[in-house]
């Protein structure tokens, strides 16, 4: 529960071989420290495990028992060493059962190249609900309010936490604005670092897509001062026209 202070935390489980063998290097903690920041909650402790349900077990029970939230990122995937679902499972002494609304979700994604593998991304610990992914069809799962299991792929992670947007208890308020364009994102990458870097309580996502032929993306700036996400906005807004961009106030 809530610090003295008041300040409810959370703790992050980073689940990966290849995490831990620097074949990749793991992107989803500065994000999740940034974002939890925004909603007025600390990210008290990180863990790294590898692909074993023993060590994922024994990281989630400690985790439940530290913080007020637990996320974990990494295998949730269709192969079969994504057995994240399965370990938290455990931890939790509950059935794997696939949900219906997943598996809808993924047959209307997939279509014909539906497959076994990929319907494997349906399981859940009984009882979980859904998080919205709005980059690719496989959602991520949250379980009674308090323990997120999130993909490991950064941009999916970053698009399944801008769901939980403001729905987690404990947290401030926040207020966001959201800029679209007509652009890809690396056509401002440099501003956005400079706006979260000079504005530490300011946290900007983007979100790319494709559409109508063309490359487009939305760019998220939240915060919990109204001045200063406005500002983020018109500095935004700016680096976009003087790249010869004209941006919409508002998403795409």
């Amino acid at each position: 529960m809530p610090t003295e202070d008041n300040i409810w935390t959370a703790g992050l489980i980073v689940i990966g071989d290849e995490i831990l063998s620097g074949r990749t290097q793991d992107a989803n903690t500065a994000y999740l420290a940034k974002w939890l920041n925004v909603e007025g909650i600390a990210l008290a402790g990180v863990e790294i495990v590898p692909d074993d349900m023993d060590r994922i077990v024994g990281a989630v029970n400690r985790a439940r028992d530290a913080y007020d939230y637990v996320f974990t990122t990494g295998g949730i995937g269709p192969t079969h060493d994504d057995i994240t679902v399965d370990a938290v499972a455990r931890a939790l002494d509950r059935r794997v059962v696939i949900h219906p609304e997943a598996e809808r979700t993924l047959r209307s994604y997939y279509g014909n190249d539906i497959t076994e593998a990929r319907l494997r991304m349906a399981r859940v610990p009984e009882g979980a609900e859904l998080m919205p992914n709005p980059v690719s069809g496989a959602p991520g799962i949250r379980i009674d309010g308090r323990l997120f299991l999130m993909a490991g792929v950064p941009k999916i992670t970053q698009g399944m936490l801008a769901g939980l947007q403001g729905q987690l208890e404990g947290g401030q308020p926040v207020v966001d604005r959201t800029v679209g364009a007509w652009t890809g994102e690396t056509a401002v990458a440099d501003v956005l670092v400079a706006v979260e870097r000079e504005k530490p309580g300011i946290q900007i996502g983007s979100y790319p897509f494709w559409r109508e032929g063309k490359v487009g993306s939305n760019f998220v700036i939240r915060g919990r001062d109204q001045a200063a996400v406005d500002d983020a906005a018109d500095r935004l807004m700016t680096a976009l026209r003087e790249g010869g961009t004209e941006p919409v106030d508002g998403a795409i």
